[in-house]
């Protein structure tokens, strides 16, 4: 059996049940493609489900209204994705007359579409030709040719797209795809690789050479910049003190608490002492809530700390994107992770 046949033989015996499969609907793929980019199956589930019922098909997603769709994010991160899936369906109702296109070269435009997605879009729907490379791809791969190039390099991604478009059948080349993706998120795993009950344990070069956990090679990025957030709880007649970011930074255009930054981690004194914490809320008492939080994002690590400000019946001086919101209207806010995870739990 050729390498495509064992693994769409491994496929039809192991291979996942997922809503998404089995289904040519390029705009339900769309969705499904873009809401598992850097979400595991188990997180993205939920919001797949209800993203396809409140917005069953690509008009309805596109006469949505970005804080509509960002508060349905809320919780998966990463929120470029929303937007720009926001433009590509407006785009698909403009150019396409609502219809999802299928072909790689037109899928390809969307915003917040990649080689990737365009392949797996494509595919799955009208069986093009076109290979699917993930993180899963690139692992099998690497570890069945034994190939140490790079996969984040310029000439490590070209290496790897050759390879796999080489591999792909064509007949059923979206089954293909899917089984290759799944070989390697529930068999040929990073770092529990089932070797030895592995159809290819005799082939695998990894394997032989005893190089599996050598494999994939990939380059290191640069180093990430520590910011230091410290949120501010203020809460007044029912209502709570809520900020909205601007869109020049992350998180642009969603609402979080009132914040002061710093370059590094100052206590309770020292932060009472900044200009800004007096130009706002002088008078006030600071009562931490809870410990530090981490949040990793991409090139960036936020260390976010809450307090709650006590013995503050006004606060001094409100900036512009600062107003209150009536707690019983808060979930009507489009809120980045970090804040929404906190209030769910500050709120309940």
């Amino acid at each position: 059996m050729s390498f495509s046949e064992k693994i769409i033989s491994w496929y039809t015996k192991n291979g996942r049940k997922l809503p998404w499969r089995n289904i040519n609907d390029p705009y339900i793929i769309w969705l499904s493609e873009i809401i598992l980019q850097q979400t595991r199956v188990e997180q993205g589930l939920p919001y797949f489900d209800s993203f396809v019922t409140k917005y069953p098909n690509v008009r309805k997603f596109a006469d949505a209204e970005e804080g509509d769709i960002l508060r349905l994010w809320q919780g998966l991160g990463y929120y470029s994705r929303a937007r720009n899936m926001h433009r590509a369906a407006k785009l698909v109702v403009a150019e396409f007359q609502g219809n999802f296109p299928t072909r790689y070269t037109d899928v390809i435009q969307l915003p917040g579409v990649g080689d990737y997605t365009a392949a797996a879009i494509s595919s799955f729907s009208v069986d093009e030709k076109q290979a699917v490379l993930d993180g899963n791809v690139f692992r099998v791969l690497s570890r069945y040719f034994g190939i140490a190039i790079p996969i984040n390099s310029g000439e490590g991604k070209k290496v790897f797209k050759n390879l796999a478009q080489e591999l792909i059948p064509s007949n059923n080349p979206g089954m293909y795809n899917h089984a290759i993706m799944d070989f390697g998120a529930i068999h040929c795993k990073p770092k529990v690789p089932l070797c030895e009950t592995c159809v290819f344990r005799l082939e695998c070069v990894a394997y032989k050479e005893n190089r599996v956990f050598e494999l994939p090679v990939k380059l290191k990025g640069k180093a990430s910049r520590n910011r230091f957030f410290h949120y501010f709880v203020h809460e007044k007649d029912e209502s709570i003190l809520m900020s909205k970011r601007g869109d020049r930074d992350v998180w642009s255009n969603l609402f979080e608490l009132p914040l002061i930054e710093t370059e590094d981690d100052l206590d309770v004194v020292e932060l009472m002492q900044l200009d800004e914490f007096m130009t706002h809320f002088e008078g006030a008492d600071l009562l931490p809530i809870n410990g530090q939080v981490k949040h990793i994002l991409s090139h960036q690590n936020i260390y976010a700390r809450f307090y709650r400000l006590e013995n503050l019946p006004e606060v001094k001086e409100k900036k512009e994107e600062w107003n209150y919101c009536l707690l019983e209207n808060l979930d009507k806010l489009a809120k980045h992770k970090l804040i929404f995870s906190f209030l769910n739990k500050y709120i309940s």
